[in-house]
């Protein structure tokens, strides 16, 4: 009986630790390139004006392709602001014309080449084909100077 029971107990271990998620998460996207951000955006500069309500977004140059500056609330807070690269992270390393872009519905945001859609609010894949999220960026905000790093 204790050998059937140590039997079943490395069983359940071999495939306990053998069964790994593949993850999905930027870092590990071998389809983006990684560039240094380092960006201040004033909000007292016209650049600045989108961006004062919640659902406002801009361009920005930076990063690969660009980055998309999204407003998520109006807290004058850390948390008010997503930042996401516009590189695709389907095919974005490999064709420089892959890029996303803003939708009229401007929560949205879809790649010009194969299509992919992701929300801009966090960058999470609306629909493929890429099963990657898009590359996001750090930022601080004190009121005044929002900052965009990596």
């Amino acid at each position: 009986m204790q050998k059937n029971l140590k039997i079943v107990v490395l069983v359940l271990l071999v495939f306990v630790f053998s069964c790994k998620k593949k993850k999905t998460n930027a870092a590990t996207n071998p389809n983006q390139v990684n560039t240094a951000v380092n960006i201040y955006v004033y909000k007292n500069t016209p650049e600045f004006f989108n961006l004062m309500v919640a659902g406002g977004w801009i361009y920005k140059s930076g990063g690969t392709s660009g980055i998309i500056i999204y407003r998520i609330a109006q807290n004058e807070t850390n948390g008010d602001f997503a930042v996401f690269e516009r590189n695709c992270p389907h095919e974005g390393g490999t064709n420089v014309n892959a890029f996303v872009k803003v939708q009229s519905d401007n929560i949205s945001a879809k790649d010009t080449i194969c299509g992919s859609k992701f929300y801009i609010t966090n960058g999470t894949v609306i629909n493929g084909p890429s099963v990657y999220p898009l590359r996001a960026y750090n930022t601080t905000y004190d009121g005044n100077v929002l900052h965009i790093y990596n």
